[in-house]
């Protein structure tokens, strides 16, 4: 069969949750599958490919429009055009405008339903571009709607009314690296990857860039880490004043480390942190790269992601997989996930996140039960079965 794919999320810059996916879910299947021909979609007005991963099997075939994206998608939105006709079936990663021919098959990717449920959480921009590509048509139109949990399963048929025989749960893997050498806490294993400037509460607060390479150690206090796009709905702020009030109770001078990409509205998160009472104890870094991630979450004490939602959460089983202790919302698919493997909190009490981080961090034998169900819970998840159930639903078609 010839099997069109969107590749745009693999266009940009910073890669994240979606971009991830895309990426080593198209690196399992296409080493997997010799027999169907794959078409890799994308535009941009800009250099088109340089992002993307060049794959070079037989049976891969890159097709590029050079449109500008506003026109691209207006004219898609508009006038339905262009078209993707010369394929048997068409998968989107993730929801965005598309035109279709009528005898196309179409799976989708919806990896949740946030902005629904929580358009608080999304600027005016975002809520517009939700509204143009109409979420709700994309999914009526697919023929086979991928979910990364049940839980988006249950919003799905919840909101859209989608019936159950259309949503396949596919829940995606994560990547398993050797943990880097390096003992719990510490702020610089695996070459120093604290930076030293750019991450201190007096700085100027703007996105900053990916840092790398070796740095000299900030300071080697133990740390709890947060890794995430920084915006509100990933409630940073409940975890800072949830990390002030756990403080006076903890064994050991602990730091606070957020880390991740800018996000929409992030200049409160920032500006909370500042005028915390105990800033000296809470760093900011910016975009961690990939290769970076093990030695990050390896050296964390304790990994805290209070999410209000998550379709899924990457980083919950990122970090169990490292072998770090994990507290987490008792909200949408992270008691799905994680399974009795992590320490659910209600992320709207900031007390109850306090007494959660207190009790990991002065019982042993709770972290050690922590540690060990967590990487055996991250060990479910792999690319290889993800891959392998998605051409199963190719072949269903």
């Amino acid at each position: 069969m010839r099997v069109g794919i969107d590749v745009r999320p693999l266009m940009n810059d910073v890669r994240t949750g979606i971009g991830e996916y895309t990426h080593f879910l198209l690196d399992t299947i296409f080493d997997i599958d010799k027999k169907n021909e794959y078409f890799l979609f994308y535009n941009s007005g800009k250099d088109v490919g340089a992002n993307i991963p060049q794959w070079t099997q037989n049976n891969i075939h890159y097709v590029a429009s050079r449109w500008p994206n506003k026109i691209f998608n207006a004219s898609i939105k508009f006038f339905n055009r262009p078209r993707i006709k010369e394929v048997d079936i068409f998968f989107s990663p993730n929801l965005n405008f598309t035109a279709l021919s009528p005898k196309t098959k179409f799976i989708l990717t919806v990896h949740d339903l946030s902005f629904e449920l929580f358009p608080e959480f999304f600027s005016a921009k975002q809520r517009l571009w939700h509204k143009m590509i109409n979420p709700r048509r994309q999914c009526q139109r697919a023929d086979i709607i991928i979910a990364p949990s049940e839980n988006t399963k249950r919003d799905l048929r919840e909101i859209y009314n989608i019936e159950e025989k259309k949503i396949k749960v596919i829940y995606p893997g994560i990547c398993h690296p050797d943990p880097p050498q390096g003992g719990e806490g510490s702020l610089f294993t695996a070459g120093s990857i604290i930076p030293p400037t750019g991450v201190e509460l007096n700085c100027k607060l703007a996105p900053q860039p990916a840092f790398g390479g070796i740095m000299e150690p900030a300071n080697s206090n133990p740390y709890i880490l947060f890794l995430g796009t920084i915006e509100p709905r990933k409630n940073i702020i409940g975890l800072i004043e949830a990390f002030e009030k756990a403080c006076p109770s903890l064994p050991a001078p602990y730091t606070l480390v957020i880390a991740g990409a800018a996000g929409w509205n992030n200049k409160q998160i920032y500006e909370r942190a500042k005028n915390s009472p105990i800033k000296d104890k809470i760093k900011i870094l910016g975009y961690v790269r990939p290769e970076e991630k093990p030695a990050l979450y390896a050296g964390a004490a304790l990994f805290c992601y209070p999410s209000i939602y998550e379709g899924f959460g990457f980083p919950v089983l990122e970090a169990m997989s490292a072998g770090t202790p994990v507290l987490t919302s008792n909200r949408s698919s992270l008691p799905e996930i994680t399974s009795g493997a992590a320490h659910l909190v209600n992320p709207n009490n900031v007390s109850d996140m306090a007494a959660g981080i207190i009790n990991i961090l002065t019982n042993e034998k709770l972290r050690n039960f922590l540690k060990e169900k967590g990487q055996e819970q991250a060990a479910k998840f792999l690319w290889q079965e993800a891959a392998e159930k998605f051409l199963s639903v190719i072949r269903s078609l």
